[in-house]
């Protein structure tokens, strides 16, 4: 075991033992004894195993991948720079500049959870989903799941199932072109980061839409709208849709609103109350968090 193994698991548990679990949303009773959170609610939130994790923390388990790393690093609510020293103790390059940083900052975590009373959901500049709270995955029909693909709106948009978001004809053609637009100007952005690169590679080959608009060199960025949602439980909702970039990370701050006092916020009360809707047969297949 070398000396970076060994000071990855003592780094690893000494995060985990500063969290505030009511910070990260967990309910602690009184007779709760150890500090910050358990490896089991850090495994279940970061999405990998007990046993990993375990193998992590004493050293036994030999270079996680970037996107266990990422997962780790928001669950632990790690600075910029506390995620690159985890990433170097890991034996990886930090992300640098040239790149995608999907890292999402303690600020911007604590942010999204202050904002429970409407649905929101955060994006990296790929436009893959990175985190969201409990009532935008209500709305939307489905938790964080997948791989980046399954998550990633372009693709969604372009080659995904119908999800519950509701367009007419021009809308659906300003949304394609917003996309593709802000898509490009992200590319031109990141010339070095390869997972981009591939996403708009195989949103070309796949969709002949997507060719075509890339093909028109639009620039613009995603910003704001309005959108109808079908949901299953509560119907038909309008809601204002509002995107707001992070300064230096590149995240976007997705996050739906309502009139006060109108139909549409009684509707969200309704689903803040009652949680996620079971999906319905035909709907089990919908691209979830699209916003």
């Amino acid at each position: 075991m070398s000396a970076d193994e060994r000071q990855l698991g003592r780094m690893l548990r000494a995060w985990r033992d500063r969290v505030d679990p009511g910070e990260a949303g967990i309910s602690v009773g009184p007779k709760r004894r150890s500090p910050g959170l358990r490896r089991e609610e850090v495994a279940h939130a970061a999405g990998v195993s007990v046993d990993y994790l375990t193998r992590l923390e004493q050293g036994r388990s030999q270079h996680p991948s970037p996107q266990v790393l990422s997962a780790l690093a928001r669950t632990l609510r790690l600075t910029a720079a506390e995620r690159d020293h985890l990433y170097l103790l890991a034996g990886l390059l930090t992300p640098s500049a040239g790149t995608v940083d999907a890292h999402v900052t303690p600020g911007v975590q604590r942010l999204v959870e202050r904002m429970r009373d409407l649905p929101v959901a955060v994006y990296d500049a790929r436009w893959t989903l990175v985190t969201s709270n409990p009532l935008w995955d209500a709305l939307m029909g489905a938790p964080l799941t997948g791989d980046a693909r399954a998550r990633n709106l372009p693709w969604l948009i372009f080659l995904g199932a119908p999800a519950r978001v509701r367009h007419s004809p021009e809308e659906r053609v300003a949304l394609e072109s917003a996309v593709v637009a802000d898509l490009r100007q992200a590319s031109a952005r990141y010339p070095r980061d390869s997972e981009l690169a591939d996403l708009v590679r195989g949103l070309r080959a796949e969709s002949p839409r997507f060719a075509e608009l890339w093909e028109r060199a639009e620039v613009t960025t995603h910003t704001a709208d309005r959108k109808t949602i079908e949901h299953p439980e509560v119907g038909t909702i309008t809601l204002d849709c509002d995107v707001l970039t992070v300064q230096g990370a590149d995240l976007r701050i997705v996050a739906y609103s309502a009139e006060a006092g109108s139909p549409d916020a009684a509707a969200l009360d309704l689903l803040r109350v009652i949680g996620e809707a079971p999906l319905s047969p035909d709907r089990a297949v919908a691209a979830p968090h699209r916003p």
